[in-house]
């Protein structure tokens, strides 16, 4: 792998990962941008102890442009984006309108209980294919561990950044979830604190350690092996398996079958092993109704500086899609309460993606 850094035309940092040693990646960014904004606010609810960001900027963000116009292809007469060179494998850049950052600002507090605090952080995106009409389902193998090789690579530089907490590699796919843009691609989030679901989740682990003396990330992949029943496909090194108490119509988790924090800790071969079964899952999801499956595909990693003990890297896959003409909203008791309803039995999810024929 090839790995070359550069710099867009407003200072922003930008990766190429490449297969090639030769690959020429020297084209310089020619727009005229304007500057970056400062980074967001962080605002703190004292009634759920969480921290919210406040990003105006990003009401600005280019949204679902023609494919002629797509920021995320590369360059080209006429076309000058994102990526400057006429043609790339995997490319990771600095967000142009993120929700984190290190842009100073001005930050003047809202009284009342709540405080402010600057948004410092990153944001990166992740191209996984200069293709735009393509898919991560239809990648091959050897592009998704370029891909994953993009992941870790940023994981271990984006920890070692002051203020950061927690590392964050997404995908979100299909007008549906609500992309704004529909080139192949995920982003990063480089979190100034751990976020809320990582904490619960290290919360019970740790309550299960204390309680049993066991790993809870590591026995609830064992009791969904054993039973069989939820398991979708699995391999040497990854299982992927419907949650028994999945919150949506169609959720997938992928676990190594080894425990690491993160996925700096993966070896070469899980590495390797990860993408056949993940594309496989993927294509299984878009056969489900005979048509993309927009979906969130979300790595849980440890945090940089808290519960690396406790944590267990793994992917949650998940839809909001639950018929073919009908979507899961989140209203009432998931969106006021956080108490969800699934209206789909997870034993009959994993049936129908294990029935499903994938080429």
């Amino acid at each position: 792998m090839k790995r070359t850094a550069t710099h867009l035309a407003d200072g922003r940092e930008l990766f190429y990962f490449d297969r090639r040693d030769d690959a020429d990646r020297g084209a310089a960014d020619l727009r005229d941008l304007p500057p970056r904004p400062a980074a967001s606010e962080l605002r703190y609810d004292p009634l759920t102890e969480e921290w919210i960001a406040v990003a105006g900027h990003r009401q600005g963000r280019t949204f679902l442009p023609p494919a002629s116009e797509c920021p995320l292809c590369p360059s080209g007469p006429g076309n000058l984006t994102e990526v400057p060179s006429p043609d790339y494998d995997v490319v990771v850049f600095e967000n142009r309108f993120p929700s984190f950052s290190a842009q100073p600002g001005e930050y003047p507090q809202p009284g009342g209980l709540s405080e402010v605090r600057p948004g410092i952080g990153r944001c990166e995106v992740v191209c996984f294919t200069s293709d735009h009409d393509s898919s991560f389902s239809r990648l091959s193998s050897e592009q998704v561990e370029l891909v994953m090789e993009a992941w870790i690579d940023r994981t271990a530089e984006l920890s070692s950044l002051p203020g950061v907490e927690q590392v964050f590699c997404f995908e979100n796919r299909g007008s549906e979830i609500g992309i704004t843009l529909a080139h192949p691609h995920g982003q990063i989030y480089a979190y100034p604190y751990v976020t809320p679901r990582t904490r619960l989740n290290l919360a019970a682990a740790g309550r299960y350690r204390d309680r049993t003396g066991g790993d809870l990330f590591a026995d609830v992949l064992a009791s969904e092996r054993e039973a069989g029943v939820r398991v979708v496909a699995s391999n040497e090194h990854w299982t992927a398996f419907v949650p028994a108490a999945a919150r949506w119509p169609v959720e997938v988790h992928l676990y190594p079958h080894r425990r690491v924090p993160d996925l700096i800790g993966l070896e070469a071969a899980e590495r390797a092993a990860f993408g056949p079964l993940y594309t496989d899952v993927l294509r299984r999801l878009d056969g489900l109704f005979d048509m993309p499956m927009p979906y969130i595909a979300a790595w849980h990693q440890a945090p940089v500086n808290t519960g690396r003990d406790l944590a267990y890297a793994h992917l949650e896959l998940f839809s909001i899609r639950r018929a073919p003409n009908k979507l899961k909203y989140l209203a009432g008791s998931e969106s006021a309460m956080g108490a969800f309803v699934n209206d789909v039995l997870p034993e009959e999810t994993a049936h129908l993606l294990r029935s499903i024929v994938t080429s």
